[in-house]
């Protein structure tokens, strides 16, 4: 018989609760507060290292590259729409347009304030979110930013609505645990929290935010870009805009083999 856990998020580290500026990210909150997960059949995949054959990201900014291992069998709409843009060229010369001290950067914006403008492409920007237990927002990993929801009022309401994700994307660093932070986290699975005060994350948008991809080198590159010196945007201060310009240079999409550098 499946041993089906609830895990309660409800309030979990509020002061670490973030906002990606530019999206309507505030529908990562948006779902149920009680989630329930399979311990019988969870894998941690993000903590073991890319294999050979993995579809990996290397992401090449104006501070250092990041390398990651990207998740097609779980996420397969995010991967696609990312690895498409990559291939294209459309993240070349596109903007960090957030930091947010030691927590997460977004990127992958032309613009720098990190809205997309009127010429965005709508299929692009409309991709269902893909929420799976085996993808947790640990120090590295790759997340889709949102755009929005599918559905009027009443749907919306009624939690019946679908969030939506797009081109933009935000890489996680890690806020600070307590002791008291670290207990609470074991109190739902002790697996997951072993991750999370290990390798560190953000749990209070656990399993409300789509997770497509982690990070296995470059870690000293994600401190920097989540430790930017920054302006409080006039329109809104929840965004946190780069004084300097720091650029995603490119994106390039590779497979991964043994020869490339040591998993960090």
């Amino acid at each position: 018989m499946n041993n089906r856990v609830r895990f309660i998020f409800m309030g979990l580290f509020a002061s670490a609760v973030i906002s990606f500026a530019g999206v309507s990210c505030m529908q990562f909150m948006s779902r149920s507060d009680t989630i329930y997960i399979d311990t019988d059949t969870l894998e941690l995949v993000q903590t073991e290292p890319p294999k050979e054959g993995d579809t990996i990201a290397v992401i090449k900014t104006s501070l250092g590259d990041i390398k990651a291992v990207l998740y097609p069998e779980y996420a397969p709409n995010a991967v696609k729409n990312f690895t498409e843009l990559a291939e294209s060229g459309f993240y070349d010369n596109t903007y960090v347009f957030q930091s947010e001290p030691g927590v997460y950067f977004g990127a992958g914006c032309h613009n720098k304030n990190g809205e997309l403008g009127s010429d965005y492409d709508e299929k692009r920007e409309s991709v269902t979110q893909e929420i799976h237990q085996n993808l947790w927002p640990f120090r590295g990993a790759l997340c889709s930013m949102t755009t929005g929801k599918e559905g009027g009022f009443f749907k919306q309401a009624f939690g019946d609505s679908k969030t939506l994700n797009g081109s933009r994307f935000a890489v996680l660093n890690t806020m600070t645990f307590s002791e008291e932070d670290k207990q609470t986290l074991k109190e739902t699975n002790e697996s997951v929290a072993d991750v999370f005060i290990e390798k560190g994350g953000v749990p209070n948008i656990s399993q409300k935010i789509t997770v497509f991809g982690q990070a296995y080198e470059g870690f000293d590159v994600i401190d920097k870009l989540t430790d930017l010196e920054v302006e409080v945007s006039e329109e809104d201060e929840e965004r946190k805009i780069p004084v300097e310009d720091i650029m995603i240079e490119t994106i390039e999409i590779e497979t991964y083999s043994q020869k490339d550098s040591a998993v960090q």
